[in-house]
Protein backbone atom coordinates (compact mmCIF):
# COMPACT_ATOMS: atom_id res chain seq x y z
CA UNK A 1 0.00 0.00 0.00
CA UNK A 2 1.42 3.02 -1.44
CA UNK A 3 0.73 6.09 0.81
CA UNK A 4 -0.84 8.91 -0.45
CA UNK A 5 -0.75 12.65 1.45
CA UNK A 6 -2.93 15.46 -0.61
CA UNK A 7 -3.40 18.89 -0.25
CA UNK A 8 -5.72 21.76 -1.02
CA UNK A 9 -5.00 25.38 -0.82
CA UNK A 10 -6.66 26.65 2.52
CA UNK A 11 -9.31 28.89 1.94
CA UNK A 12 -8.95 32.54 3.34
CA UNK A 13 -11.33 33.62 6.21
CA UNK A 14 -13.09 36.47 4.82
CA UNK A 15 -16.21 35.46 3.13
CA UNK A 16 -18.47 32.34 2.19
CA UNK A 17 -17.25 29.74 -0.06
CA UNK A 18 -17.81 29.93 -3.66
CA UNK A 19 -17.88 28.38 -6.77
CA UNK A 20 -13.97 28.39 -7.36
CA UNK A 21 -13.91 27.17 -3.55
CA UNK A 22 -15.89 24.17 -4.59
CA UNK A 23 -13.99 23.24 -7.71
CA UNK A 24 -10.77 22.72 -6.19
CA UNK A 25 -12.10 20.83 -3.26
CA UNK A 26 -14.08 18.58 -5.11
CA UNK A 27 -11.26 17.84 -7.79
CA UNK A 28 -8.69 17.18 -4.95
CA UNK A 29 -11.46 15.04 -3.74
CA UNK A 30 -12.18 12.82 -7.01
CA UNK A 31 -8.82 12.39 -6.85
CA UNK A 32 -8.43 11.17 -3.27
CA UNK A 33 -11.38 8.86 -3.54
CA UNK A 34 -9.55 7.08 -6.84
CA UNK A 35 -6.33 7.06 -4.81
CA UNK A 36 -8.52 4.81 -2.31
CA UNK A 37 -10.13 2.61 -5.05
CA UNK A 38 -6.01 2.19 -6.36
CA UNK A 39 -5.23 0.64 -2.76
CA UNK A 40 -3.35 3.74 -1.56
CA UNK A 41 -3.11 4.96 2.14
CA UNK A 42 -4.88 8.38 1.59
CA UNK A 43 -4.88 11.62 3.46
CA UNK A 44 -6.59 15.02 2.73
CA UNK A 45 -5.71 18.03 4.11
CA UNK A 46 -7.69 20.88 3.97
CA UNK A 47 -8.54 23.65 5.86
CA UNK A 48 -8.64 27.70 6.66
CA UNK A 49 -6.20 30.67 6.00
CA UNK A 50 -7.27 32.62 9.10
CA UNK A 51 -4.85 35.37 9.41
CA UNK A 52 -3.59 38.46 7.74
CA UNK A 53 -5.17 42.23 7.36
CA UNK A 54 -7.70 41.14 4.86
CA UNK A 55 -9.58 39.02 7.66
CA UNK A 56 -9.00 41.62 9.77
CA UNK A 57 -10.20 44.75 7.88
CA UNK A 58 -13.40 42.51 7.03
CA UNK A 59 -13.86 41.85 11.36
CA UNK A 60 -13.44 45.01 11.83
CA UNK A 61 -16.28 46.21 8.91
CA UNK A 62 -18.59 43.60 10.44
CA UNK A 63 -18.05 44.56 14.21
CA UNK A 64 -16.26 41.51 15.07
CA UNK A 65 -13.08 40.29 16.20
CA UNK A 66 -10.44 38.38 14.33
CA UNK A 67 -11.26 35.40 16.30
CA UNK A 68 -14.94 35.66 16.32
CA UNK A 69 -15.25 36.04 12.27
CA UNK A 70 -12.68 33.39 11.74
CA UNK A 71 -14.76 31.17 13.78
CA UNK A 72 -18.11 31.70 11.99
CA UNK A 73 -16.18 31.85 8.71
CA UNK A 74 -14.42 28.01 8.87
CA UNK A 75 -18.40 26.69 10.20
CA UNK A 76 -19.88 27.62 6.88
CA UNK A 77 -17.01 26.52 5.11
CA UNK A 78 -17.21 23.27 6.66
CA UNK A 79 -20.47 22.96 6.33
CA UNK A 80 -20.62 23.40 2.40
CA UNK A 81 -17.63 20.31 1.99
CA UNK A 82 -19.80 18.24 4.17
CA UNK A 83 -22.71 18.81 1.73
CA UNK A 84 -20.61 18.13 -1.20
CA UNK A 85 -19.24 15.49 0.02
CA UNK A 86 -15.77 15.95 0.37
CA UNK A 87 -13.89 12.82 2.00
CA UNK A 88 -11.45 15.24 3.88
CA UNK A 89 -9.24 13.39 6.62
CA UNK A 90 -8.10 16.52 8.52
CA UNK A 91 -9.52 20.19 8.70
CA UNK A 92 -6.78 22.76 9.38
CA UNK A 93 -6.91 26.03 11.23
CA UNK A 94 -3.95 28.57 11.08
CA UNK A 95 -5.85 30.09 14.27
CA UNK A 96 -4.86 26.15 15.67
CA UNK A 97 -2.22 26.30 18.60
CA UNK A 98 -0.32 23.44 16.91
CA UNK A 99 -0.47 25.27 13.60
CA UNK A 100 0.97 28.46 15.34
CA UNK A 101 3.73 26.49 16.88
CA UNK A 102 4.98 24.33 13.62
CA UNK A 103 4.99 27.92 11.77
CA UNK A 104 7.71 28.94 14.58
CA UNK A 105 9.27 25.97 14.52
CA UNK A 106 9.49 26.20 10.82
CA UNK A 107 11.22 29.73 10.86
CA UNK A 108 13.43 28.63 13.96
CA UNK A 109 14.90 25.77 11.67
CA UNK A 110 15.89 28.19 8.77
CA UNK A 111 17.67 30.43 11.55
CA UNK A 112 19.71 27.86 13.01
CA UNK A 113 20.28 26.00 9.48
CA UNK A 114 21.08 29.04 7.43
CA UNK A 115 20.82 32.12 9.28
CA UNK A 116 22.02 34.18 6.57
CA UNK A 117 18.28 33.52 5.21
CA UNK A 118 16.80 35.93 7.36
CA UNK A 119 17.64 39.30 8.10
CA UNK A 120 16.68 43.11 8.27
CA UNK A 121 15.34 45.70 5.90
CA UNK A 122 13.63 48.77 5.29
CA UNK A 123 11.26 48.23 2.60
CA UNK A 124 8.44 50.58 0.39
CA UNK A 125 6.10 49.52 -1.84
CA UNK A 126 2.59 49.06 -2.88
CA UNK A 127 0.68 46.45 -1.71
CA UNK A 128 -2.40 44.50 -2.66
CA UNK A 129 -4.77 43.32 0.70
CA UNK A 130 -6.60 41.03 -1.30
CA UNK A 131 -3.26 39.37 -2.25
CA UNK A 132 -1.69 39.82 0.85
CA UNK A 133 1.63 40.69 -0.88
CA UNK A 134 3.65 43.37 -2.82
CA UNK A 135 3.02 43.97 -5.87
CA UNK A 136 5.70 44.69 -8.62
CA UNK A 137 5.34 47.43 -11.67
CA UNK A 138 4.24 43.88 -13.96
CA UNK A 139 1.38 43.28 -11.96
CA UNK A 140 -0.03 46.82 -11.87
CA UNK A 141 -2.56 48.13 -14.15
CA UNK A 142 -4.29 51.30 -14.28
CA UNK A 143 -2.68 51.77 -10.19
CA UNK A 144 -4.94 48.85 -9.46
CA UNK A 145 -3.37 45.19 -8.78
CA UNK A 146 -4.40 43.28 -11.93
CA UNK A 147 -6.09 40.33 -9.29
CA UNK A 148 -8.20 42.74 -7.58
CA UNK A 149 -9.01 45.38 -9.96
CA UNK A 150 -11.73 46.65 -7.57
CA UNK A 151 -9.14 46.96 -4.30
CA UNK A 152 -7.40 50.14 -3.77
CA UNK A 153 -3.09 49.33 -3.42
CA UNK A 154 -1.56 50.58 -0.38
CA UNK A 155 2.14 52.20 0.01
CA UNK A 156 3.28 50.35 2.65
CA UNK A 157 7.23 51.65 4.13
CA UNK A 158 8.43 49.57 7.52
CA UNK A 159 11.40 47.56 8.49
CA UNK A 160 10.54 43.90 8.44
CA UNK A 161 12.35 40.35 8.75
CA UNK A 162 12.88 39.55 5.03
CA UNK A 163 14.03 35.99 3.89
CA UNK A 164 16.66 35.80 1.23
CA UNK A 165 15.20 33.65 -1.74
CA UNK A 166 17.39 35.52 -4.01
CA UNK A 167 19.61 32.67 -2.77
CA UNK A 168 17.82 29.82 -3.48
CA UNK A 169 17.15 30.93 -7.44
CA UNK A 170 19.43 28.50 -8.99
CA UNK A 171 18.08 25.98 -7.34
CA UNK A 172 14.62 26.76 -8.05
CA UNK A 173 15.85 27.12 -11.71
CA UNK A 174 17.27 23.62 -11.95
CA UNK A 175 14.33 22.31 -10.08
CA UNK A 176 11.74 23.27 -12.46
CA UNK A 177 14.03 22.67 -15.35
CA UNK A 178 14.97 18.89 -13.94
CA UNK A 179 11.96 18.32 -13.15
CA UNK A 180 8.76 18.94 -15.39
CA UNK A 181 6.63 16.69 -13.00
CA UNK A 182 7.27 18.78 -9.87
CA UNK A 183 5.09 21.59 -11.28
CA UNK A 184 2.18 20.72 -13.65
CA UNK A 185 0.10 21.38 -15.70
CA UNK A 186 2.96 22.56 -18.34
CA UNK A 187 1.78 25.99 -18.81
CA UNK A 188 1.64 26.72 -15.54
CA UNK A 189 5.51 25.09 -15.30
CA UNK A 190 6.33 27.55 -18.49
CA UNK A 191 5.45 30.20 -16.12
CA UNK A 192 7.26 29.58 -13.49
CA UNK A 193 10.55 29.28 -15.37
CA UNK A 194 9.93 32.83 -17.10
CA UNK A 195 9.18 34.03 -14.02
CA UNK A 196 12.36 32.39 -12.12
CA UNK A 197 14.48 33.26 -15.67
CA UNK A 198 14.33 37.26 -15.18
CA UNK A 199 15.52 36.86 -11.83
CA UNK A 200 13.69 36.43 -8.35
CA UNK A 201 13.58 39.28 -5.21
CA UNK A 202 13.78 38.52 -1.43
CA UNK A 203 10.65 38.89 0.06
CA UNK A 204 9.09 40.24 3.45
CA UNK A 205 8.64 37.70 6.19
CA UNK A 206 7.33 39.82 8.81
CA UNK A 207 4.46 42.66 9.47
CA UNK A 208 4.75 45.39 11.67
CA UNK A 209 1.46 47.09 11.30
CA UNK A 210 -1.37 44.74 12.08
CA UNK A 211 -1.01 42.01 15.51
CA UNK A 212 -3.71 39.21 13.50
CA UNK A 213 -1.50 36.78 13.05
CA UNK A 214 1.41 34.23 14.44
CA UNK A 215 3.87 36.01 15.95
CA UNK A 216 7.45 36.11 14.73
CA UNK A 217 9.73 34.27 16.76
CA UNK A 218 12.56 36.68 17.14
CA UNK A 219 12.29 40.56 17.22
CA UNK A 220 13.92 42.89 15.08
CA UNK A 221 17.41 44.41 16.18
CA UNK A 222 15.51 46.96 17.72
CA UNK A 223 13.37 45.05 20.46
CA UNK A 224 10.01 45.18 18.13
CA UNK A 225 7.78 42.34 18.15
CA UNK A 226 6.78 41.25 14.30
CA UNK A 227 3.99 39.01 13.05
CA UNK A 228 4.74 36.63 10.51
CA UNK A 229 3.92 37.69 7.31
CA UNK A 230 0.65 35.80 5.97
CA UNK A 231 2.06 33.42 3.49
CA UNK A 232 4.83 32.30 5.90
CA UNK A 233 2.05 31.31 7.95
CA UNK A 234 -0.27 29.76 5.46
CA UNK A 235 2.12 27.75 3.31
CA UNK A 236 3.88 25.69 6.46
CA UNK A 237 0.35 24.76 6.80
CA UNK A 238 0.78 21.22 4.77
CA UNK A 239 3.68 20.52 7.06
CA UNK A 240 2.23 21.74 10.25
CA UNK A 241 -0.82 19.34 9.71
CA UNK A 242 1.54 16.65 10.47
CA UNK A 243 2.59 17.43 13.76
CA UNK A 244 -1.03 17.54 14.80
CA UNK A 245 -1.65 15.33 17.30
CA UNK A 246 -3.64 12.15 15.87
CA UNK A 247 -2.84 13.33 12.40
CA UNK A 248 -2.01 10.43 9.63
CA UNK A 249 -0.61 13.10 7.48
CA UNK A 250 3.31 12.48 7.16
CA UNK A 251 5.38 14.62 5.18
CA UNK A 252 6.55 15.41 2.12
CA UNK A 253 3.22 15.60 0.31
CA UNK A 254 2.25 13.69 -2.34
CA UNK A 255 0.23 16.27 -4.57
CA UNK A 256 -0.71 19.68 -3.67
CA UNK A 257 -3.53 21.24 -5.27
CA UNK A 258 -4.45 24.75 -5.45
CA UNK A 259 -5.07 27.96 -7.78
CA UNK A 260 -3.16 29.03 -10.70
CA UNK A 261 -2.85 32.50 -9.33
CA UNK A 262 -0.99 31.58 -5.98
CA UNK A 263 1.16 29.09 -8.33
CA UNK A 264 4.52 31.63 -7.29
CA UNK A 265 3.83 31.51 -3.76
CA UNK A 266 3.74 27.73 -3.70
CA UNK A 267 6.34 26.49 -6.39
CA UNK A 268 8.96 29.28 -6.15
CA UNK A 269 8.64 30.96 -2.10
CA UNK A 270 8.00 27.54 -0.31
CA UNK A 271 10.45 24.70 -2.00
CA UNK A 272 12.76 27.73 -1.01
CA UNK A 273 11.52 27.70 2.44
CA UNK A 274 11.66 24.10 2.91
CA UNK A 275 14.87 23.74 1.33
CA UNK A 276 16.08 26.23 3.87
CA UNK A 277 15.13 24.81 6.93
CA UNK A 278 16.38 20.82 5.49
CA UNK A 279 12.68 19.47 5.07
CA UNK A 280 12.10 17.60 1.92
CA UNK A 281 10.08 18.99 -0.99
CA UNK A 282 6.49 17.98 -2.17
CA UNK A 283 6.40 15.45 -4.93
CA UNK A 284 3.93 17.90 -6.98
CA UNK A 285 2.21 20.39 -7.66
CA UNK A 286 -1.22 20.94 -9.56
CA UNK A 287 -2.11 24.66 -10.29
CA UNK A 288 -5.90 24.10 -11.71
CA UNK A 289 -7.48 27.22 -13.98
CA UNK A 290 -10.35 29.80 -13.04
CA UNK A 291 -14.20 28.66 -13.25
CA UNK A 292 -15.78 31.55 -14.75
CA UNK A 293 -19.65 32.57 -15.07
CA UNK A 294 -20.73 33.32 -18.26
CA UNK A 295 -17.51 34.34 -19.25
CA UNK A 296 -16.45 36.48 -16.37
CA UNK A 297 -14.55 35.63 -13.21
CA UNK A 298 -16.32 35.39 -9.91
CA UNK A 299 -15.51 38.21 -7.42
CA UNK A 300 -16.93 39.14 -4.50
CA UNK A 301 -16.04 42.49 -4.94
CA UNK A 302 -16.99 43.53 -8.80
CA UNK A 303 -20.18 41.60 -8.14
CA UNK A 304 -20.43 38.70 -9.93
CA UNK A 305 -21.26 35.68 -8.25
CA UNK A 306 -23.28 32.75 -8.47
CA UNK A 307 -24.81 31.40 -4.74
CA UNK A 308 -23.07 28.14 -4.54
CA UNK A 309 -26.21 26.65 -2.18
CA UNK A 310 -28.58 27.59 -5.07
CA UNK A 311 -25.89 26.09 -7.59
CA UNK A 312 -26.51 22.73 -5.55
CA UNK A 313 -30.47 22.39 -4.84
CA UNK A 314 -30.72 23.06 -8.56
CA UNK A 315 -30.37 19.14 -9.03
CA UNK A 316 -28.76 17.71 -5.45
CA UNK A 317 -24.83 17.81 -4.53
CA UNK A 318 -23.82 14.64 -6.73
CA UNK A 319 -25.16 16.17 -10.11
CA UNK A 320 -22.88 19.48 -9.12
CA UNK A 321 -20.04 18.00 -8.40
CA UNK A 322 -20.33 16.16 -12.47
CA UNK A 323 -21.10 19.05 -13.82
CA UNK A 324 -17.79 20.69 -12.39
CA UNK A 325 -15.27 18.16 -13.27
CA UNK A 326 -17.20 17.10 -16.55
CA UNK A 327 -17.04 20.63 -18.25
CA UNK A 328 -14.16 22.44 -16.70
CA UNK A 329 -10.81 21.05 -17.42
CA UNK A 330 -8.70 20.25 -14.70
CA UNK A 331 -5.81 21.82 -16.66
CA UNK A 332 -7.10 25.29 -17.62
CA UNK A 333 -10.28 28.09 -17.25
CA UNK A 334 -13.25 26.78 -18.07
CA UNK A 335 -16.86 28.32 -17.80
CA UNK A 336 -20.67 27.69 -15.65
CA UNK A 337 -23.84 28.50 -16.92
CA UNK A 338 -27.15 27.45 -15.74
CA UNK A 339 -27.83 26.32 -19.62
CA UNK A 340 -25.19 23.79 -19.72
CA UNK A 341 -25.64 22.46 -16.67
CA UNK A 342 -29.16 21.84 -17.32
CA UNK A 343 -27.88 20.31 -20.84
CA UNK A 344 -25.30 18.11 -18.93
CA UNK A 345 -28.08 17.04 -16.07
CA UNK A 346 -30.23 15.65 -19.03
CA UNK A 347 -27.84 14.16 -21.11
CA UNK A 348 -25.31 12.38 -19.01
CA UNK A 349 -27.00 11.63 -15.94
CA UNK A 350 -30.65 11.06 -16.43
CA UNK A 351 -30.94 9.87 -20.35
CA UNK A 352 -27.41 8.49 -19.56
CA UNK A 353 -26.48 6.56 -16.36
CA UNK A 354 -29.58 6.56 -15.02
CA UNK A 355 -31.71 5.61 -17.95
CA UNK A 356 -29.22 2.51 -17.96
CA UNK A 357 -29.37 1.65 -14.77
CA UNK A 358 -33.49 1.93 -14.56
CA UNK A 359 -33.77 -0.02 -17.78
CA UNK A 360 -31.18 -3.04 -16.63
CA UNK A 361 -32.48 -3.21 -13.32
CA UNK A 362 -36.28 -3.49 -14.54
CA UNK A 363 -35.09 -5.71 -17.13
CA UNK A 364 -33.80 -8.42 -14.45
CA UNK A 365 -36.35 -8.23 -12.46
CA UNK A 366 -38.95 -8.66 -15.18
CA UNK A 367 -37.37 -11.20 -16.98
CA UNK A 368 -34.98 -13.01 -14.34
CA UNK A 369 -36.95 -12.28 -10.60
CA UNK A 370 -34.37 -9.71 -9.65
CA UNK A 371 -30.90 -12.17 -9.81
CA UNK A 372 -28.67 -11.52 -11.66
CA UNK A 373 -27.88 -14.04 -14.29
CA UNK A 374 -24.54 -15.99 -14.31
CA UNK A 375 -21.67 -14.26 -17.02
CA UNK A 376 -21.62 -16.59 -20.14
CA UNK A 377 -18.78 -15.17 -21.93
CA UNK A 378 -17.36 -12.10 -23.35
CA UNK A 379 -19.06 -9.83 -25.27
CA UNK A 380 -18.90 -6.65 -27.05
CA UNK A 381 -19.98 -4.68 -23.76
CA UNK A 382 -17.40 -6.32 -21.78
CA UNK A 383 -14.99 -5.73 -24.07
CA UNK A 384 -15.70 -2.04 -24.10
CA UNK A 385 -15.70 -1.61 -20.62
CA UNK A 386 -11.84 -3.18 -20.13
CA UNK A 387 -10.66 -0.47 -23.16
CA UNK A 388 -12.82 2.17 -21.02
CA UNK A 389 -11.23 1.06 -17.31
CA UNK A 390 -7.70 0.94 -18.90
CA UNK A 391 -8.21 4.93 -20.37
CA UNK A 392 -9.94 5.92 -17.30
CA UNK A 393 -6.78 4.62 -15.20
CA UNK A 394 -4.34 6.30 -17.41
CA UNK A 395 -6.46 9.63 -17.41
CA UNK A 396 -6.92 9.56 -13.72
CA UNK A 397 -3.39 8.53 -13.06
CA UNK A 398 -2.14 11.80 -15.34
CA UNK A 399 -5.26 14.55 -12.81
CA UNK A 400 -7.25 14.64 -16.63
CA UNK A 401 -10.35 14.30 -14.93
CA UNK A 402 -12.28 15.14 -17.56
CA UNK A 403 -10.86 12.61 -19.75
CA UNK A 404 -11.36 10.13 -17.08
CA UNK A 405 -15.05 11.23 -17.08
CA UNK A 406 -14.80 11.15 -20.89
CA UNK A 407 -14.01 7.46 -20.47
CA UNK A 408 -16.75 6.18 -18.32
CA UNK A 409 -19.71 7.74 -20.25
CA UNK A 410 -18.26 6.71 -23.41
CA UNK A 411 -19.05 3.09 -21.34
CA UNK A 412 -22.44 4.56 -20.54
CA UNK A 413 -23.55 5.13 -23.86
CA UNK A 414 -21.81 2.15 -25.44
CA UNK A 415 -23.94 0.11 -22.78
CA UNK A 416 -27.22 2.33 -23.94
CA UNK A 417 -26.85 1.32 -27.42
CA UNK A 418 -25.70 -2.55 -26.59
CA UNK A 419 -29.17 -3.16 -24.80
CA UNK A 420 -30.87 -0.94 -27.60
CA UNK A 421 -29.40 -3.49 -30.47
CA UNK A 422 -30.00 -6.47 -28.70
CA UNK A 423 -33.33 -5.75 -27.42
CA UNK A 424 -33.57 -8.30 -24.38
CA UNK A 425 -37.40 -7.41 -24.83
CA UNK A 426 -37.52 -8.94 -28.16
CA UNK A 427 -34.99 -11.81 -26.92
CA UNK A 428 -37.45 -12.81 -24.29
CA UNK A 429 -40.24 -12.64 -26.49
CA UNK A 430 -38.81 -15.38 -29.03
CA UNK A 431 -37.97 -17.41 -25.94
CA UNK A 432 -33.72 -17.14 -26.21
CA UNK A 433 -33.09 -17.75 -22.62
CA UNK A 434 -29.06 -18.15 -23.30
CA UNK A 435 -28.75 -15.09 -25.36
CA UNK A 436 -31.08 -13.07 -22.90
CA UNK A 437 -29.17 -14.20 -20.02
CA UNK A 438 -25.59 -12.76 -21.47
CA UNK A 439 -27.35 -9.83 -22.21
CA UNK A 440 -28.27 -9.23 -18.86
CA UNK A 441 -25.50 -10.43 -17.13
CA UNK A 442 -23.12 -7.89 -19.25
CA UNK A 443 -25.22 -5.21 -19.22
CA UNK A 444 -25.26 -5.80 -14.78
CA UNK A 445 -21.50 -6.20 -14.55
CA UNK A 446 -21.18 -2.79 -16.34
CA UNK A 447 -22.65 -1.22 -14.12
CA UNK A 448 -21.26 -2.66 -11.31
CA UNK A 449 -18.11 -1.58 -13.40
CA UNK A 450 -19.31 1.95 -13.22
CA UNK A 451 -20.55 2.16 -10.05
CA UNK A 452 -17.16 1.94 -9.27
CA UNK A 453 -15.92 4.47 -11.65
CA UNK A 454 -18.24 7.22 -11.00
CA UNK A 455 -17.89 7.17 -7.21
CA UNK A 456 -15.19 9.84 -7.35
CA UNK A 457 -17.64 12.39 -9.14
CA UNK A 458 -21.02 10.37 -7.78
CA UNK A 459 -20.06 9.26 -4.62
CA UNK A 460 -23.78 9.49 -3.21
CA UNK A 461 -25.23 8.08 -6.02
CA UNK A 462 -23.04 5.41 -7.22
CA UNK A 463 -23.62 3.48 -3.62
CA UNK A 464 -27.08 3.80 -4.40
CA UNK A 465 -26.39 2.02 -7.74
CA UNK A 466 -23.71 -0.12 -6.05
CA UNK A 467 -27.08 -1.38 -2.89
CA UNK A 468 -29.45 -1.72 -5.83
CA UNK A 469 -27.20 -4.39 -7.55
CA UNK A 470 -26.88 -6.02 -4.61
CA UNK A 471 -23.18 -5.48 -4.11
CA UNK A 472 -21.94 -5.51 -0.31
CA UNK A 473 -20.52 -2.97 1.46
CA UNK A 474 -19.77 0.82 0.55
CA UNK A 475 -18.63 1.57 -3.02
CA UNK A 476 -16.07 3.74 -1.77
CA UNK A 477 -14.69 0.98 0.22
CA UNK A 478 -14.08 -1.64 -2.58
CA UNK A 479 -10.58 -1.72 -4.87
CA UNK A 480 -9.79 -0.56 -8.71
CA UNK A 481 -9.58 -4.66 -9.02
CA UNK A 482 -13.24 -4.88 -8.59
CA UNK A 483 -13.60 -3.33 -11.85
CA UNK A 484 -11.45 -5.49 -13.96
CA UNK A 485 -14.00 -8.16 -12.73
CA UNK A 486 -17.10 -6.89 -12.35
CA UNK A 487 -19.02 -10.08 -12.33
CA UNK A 488 -22.59 -9.61 -10.87
CA UNK A 489 -24.04 -13.36 -11.43
CA UNK A 490 -25.96 -14.26 -8.96
CA UNK A 491 -26.67 -10.90 -6.69
CA UNK A 492 -30.42 -10.16 -5.86
CA UNK A 493 -31.60 -6.59 -7.03
CA UNK A 494 -32.66 -4.13 -4.45
CA UNK A 495 -35.38 -1.29 -5.22
CA UNK A 496 -33.65 1.66 -6.66
CA UNK A 497 -35.52 5.07 -7.07
CA UNK A 498 -34.96 7.44 -9.85
CA UNK A 499 -31.04 7.90 -10.03
CA UNK A 500 -31.76 11.16 -11.99
CA UNK A 501 -35.21 12.53 -11.41
CA UNK A 502 -36.43 15.04 -14.93
CA UNK A 503 -37.65 17.72 -13.02
CA UNK A 504 -37.68 21.63 -14.01
CA UNK A 505 -35.73 23.05 -11.08
CA UNK A 506 -37.55 25.55 -9.28
CA UNK A 507 -36.76 29.48 -9.26
CA UNK A 508 -34.83 28.79 -12.79
CA UNK A 509 -32.54 32.02 -12.87
CA UNK A 510 -31.99 31.44 -16.55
Amino acid sequence: MSRFYITTAIDYANGDPHLGHAYEKLGADAIARYRRLAGDDVWLLIGMDEHGQKVAQTAAEQGLSPAALTAQVAARFEAMWARLGISHDQFIRTTAGEHQAGVQELIERIFERNPGDFYERSYAGWYCVGCESFKQDAEIEDGKCVLHPTRTLEWVEERNWFFRLSRHAEFLLELHEAHPEFLQPESRRNEILSFLRQGVEDISASRSRFSWGVPFPRPTSDGEQQTTYVWFDALPNYWTATLTPGSGARWPAQLHVIGKDITRFHAVIWPAMLRSAGLELPERIWAHGFVYFRGERFSKSAGTRLDLNEAIDRFGPDPFRYFLLREIPWDADGNFTWERFEERYTSDLADGLGNLASRTLAMVAKYRGGVVPSDTGMTELDQAGTLALARYRERMEALDLRGAADAVWELVAAANLYIQQRAPWALAKAGSEAELDQVLAAASNTLVRLAILVSPFLPTKAQELWAALGQPGEVSATRLQRASAPAAGGATLRPLGVLFPKTTPAGNPG
